[in-house]
């Protein structure tokens, strides 16, 4: 058999063998990054935090959403948890409920309003994190616009709201927490970032956050490669849309479904995922939507994207 099909391949010229040598390798190729998605999706075991990074994990923006199921998440692994957000009333609610389903772990809420003088805020921050062994950081917080908009039409306090909170929020934190991280020579760093800046290749009408959101994913990436020898892990880790209030204000999402899971089946794959890789995409169902978001030309995507940006204005 194997001698008549080397008999065979002699007699074909040399430009079919060249084309179903390339065509062999590109299957090859295919098929090893699905068995590789395979694994790390559905078989690869997930790092037992507290051993490899340390008993304490700050989450910002911990009152609603997906901050909030990762504190959940975060506590039933063992994790004592250091609750940030803005509102006092909301994180005292979530501290109780946590602790009730969790009463061994001891939860610290501090606030923090990072649409405020955020400087200041991180200041006294600090001071509340000082001598804790923080060895998993969540840089969650991040607010978008309140409905589809031209960039010209964006109100000033909107646009700076949005930088303050996601860029200087998530820059402010990170070097809050980092050098404990660095002392330790251990750590793992998740920043929310969106498919917003990597998925499609441009995000109209939400022209501003998909900007802060591509910063995110440029800064996890230097920091990897910055903090990897300290045995810092950090990553960026992508959600497309997610059953939340913000979603269900600017997306219309009303309801969880396989491609727009609740916060909790997200922060479930994305605890998972964390100190594996730079950037991660930790729900499944996600990443096969960008698989074939990468298989459309980038004009058709945008043009996409701008009819339902433009949808979603006649609507509010």
């Amino acid at each position: 058999m194997l001698s008549t099909i080397m008999n065979h391949l002699k007699t074909q010229p040399l430009f079919v063998l060249l084309l179903s040598f390339i065509g062999f390798i590109s299957f090859l190729k295919s098929f090893i990054i699905f068995l590789k998605w395979i694994f790390f999706t559905f078989l690869r075991t997930p790092k037992n935090l507290v051993q490899s990074y340390g008993s304490w994990a700050l989450i910002t923006g911990t009152t609603d959403g997906i901050g909030k199921a990762f504190a959940f998440q975060l506590a039933q692994k063992g994790l004592n948890l250091i609750l940030v957000a803005r509102n006092l009333n909301k994180l005292q609610q979530v501290c109780y409920e946590i602790q009730t389903q969790n009463p061994n772990i001891k939860v610290k809420i501090i606030v923090v309003d990072f649409s405020f003088n955020v400087t200041k805020e991180i200041q006294e921050m600090k001071k509340g994190i000082e001598g804790l062994d923080i060895g998993v950081l969540i840089n969650n917080v991040g607010v978008t616009y309140p409905r589809a908009m031209f960039f010209h039409e964006v109100d000033e306090n909107i646009w700076k709201n949005i930088v303050k909170v996601n860029l200087q929020g998530t820059t402010l934190v990170t070097m809050a927490v980092l050098p404990g991280m660095i002392s330790r020579r251990k750590g793992a760093i998740v920043n929310i970032g969106s498919g917003a800046s990597i998925v499609v290749p441009s995000h109209p009408l939400f022209s501003i956050y998909a900007a802060t959101k591509a910063y995110i994913d440029q800064f996890s990436r230097c920091l990897y490669v910055e903090y990897k020898h300290h045995g810092i892990d950090v990553q960026c880790q992508v959600p497309l849309y997610v059953k939340t209030k913000m979603t269900s204000r600017v997306a219309s999402i009303e309801k969880s479904s396989l491609f727009s899971p609740t916060p909790e089946k997200y922060a479930k794959a994305g605890v998972a995922q964390i100190g594996y890789g730079w950037r991660s995409m930790p729900y499944w169902p996600h990443s096969i939507q960008w698989w074939f978001a990468s298989l459309l030309p980038q004009s058709l995507l945008d043009a996409w994207r701008l009819s339902i940006g433009l949808n979603r204005r006649i609507k509010t």
